[in-house]
């Protein structure tokens, strides 16, 4: 699985003590101003085909997009 693109619709859902796992990202990744969020992106699977999809991850200035995941196919 892999992001096609640039991701769209970027939204903020969540940042520094509103993160339930600020503790886990900055013991695994470092100290960093770490934000919570969200966009749509088209996603290219396994099997070679492409579906648009939701994804979420957690990102701090310096260190970058860690733990993304895809919430809903849309």
């Amino acid at each position: 699985m892999k992001i096609i693109g640039s991701i769209q619709h970027v939204e903020t859902i969540a940042d520094g003590s509103g993160i339930r796992e600020l503790a886990g990202l900055r013991a695994r990744h470092g100290d960093g101003n770490w934000k919570k969020k969200k966009g749509v992106a088209m996603i290219g699977l396994n099997d070679g085909t492409q579906a648009l999809a939701e994804v979420h991850w957690y990102e701090a200035h310096g260190i970058g997009k860690v733990k993304m995941k895809v919430k809903r196919w849309l």
